[in-house]
């Protein structure tokens, strides 16, 4: 059995693009037409990687991807042909793990979807049972699990990952561009906004939390997790 997909979009030439593109590549490839059918097809199919579309029919991109980060951190490529910052921005608060826009070239978006396996893989089959705690702050990356005050807290894969790379590395600051590389991978195709719409979101996580600890900006330089 092949590395699976589920390709979510309405227009059906897409679709077959794709699903021909990928079946080539060795892939199996199932494909949904409304973002209904999509989120069925996700728990039924248990997919790899879903490559999902932001305009669709009966639930849009946005709701589909809430509703597969409720229940699974497998990877979601968003496909759209908006291309502006707060689409990426949005979809990436969502949990998304890349963004590719319309019109795309098929090598590139192949490229892109061997990356986000490979660190997802890495990340799935690492077997780390650390647990980074300080006052009123549990961070478990095997679990991918964050507790505040000791009660379990919603997150998405990526800050979490961010999160725990961070305070693993107390008071060290590290620029956007080796946070890409060590939190999302060297060959991750994005850019630094993507550290810092994760930022914004885990401090709103852990505003009151602690004043003992913060994440902090280190102006013209990074973040780092300050131990206070």
């Amino acid at each position: 059995m092949g590395t699976k997909i589920l390709v979510v979009d309405d227009d059906l030439n897409i679709c077959d693009l794709l699903r021909l593109y990928f079946e080539n590549e060795g892939y199996e490839v199932k494909t949904a037409n409304d973002g209904a059918e999509g989120v069925s097809y996700f728990k039924l199919y248990e997919p790899d990687i879903v490559l999902l579309d932001i305009m669709l029919p009966k639930k849009d991109g946005w709701q589909v991807c809430r509703e597969i980060r409720e229940s699974s951190s497998k990877p979601v490529i968003m496909i759209t042909a908006k291309g502006e910052v707060f689409d990426k921005v949005l979809g990436l608060e969502l949990g998304a793990d890349d963004f590719v826009v319309k019109p795309f070239d098929m090598k590139e978006l192949s490229a892109r979807v061997k990356a986000v396996l490979r660190r997802y893989s890495a990340h799935d089959t690492q077997n780390d049972d650390e647990v980074v705690k300080f006052e009123n702050i549990e961070i478990s990356r095997q679990k991918y699990e964050l507790k505040l005050r000791g009660k379990a807290v919603d997150i998405p894969p990526k800050e979490l990952e961010l999160l725990y790379f961070l305070a693993s590395n107390v008071n060290r600051v590290f620029t956007r561009d080796q946070l890409l590389d060590k939190v999302w991978g060297f060959d991750y195709l994005g850019d630094s906004r993507t550290v810092d719409v994760h930022v914004k979101r885990l401090r709103e996580k852990l505003e009151g939390v602690s004043d003992k600890w913060m994440l902090k900006t280190v102006w013209g330089v990074g973040y780092k997790f300050e131990i206070q």
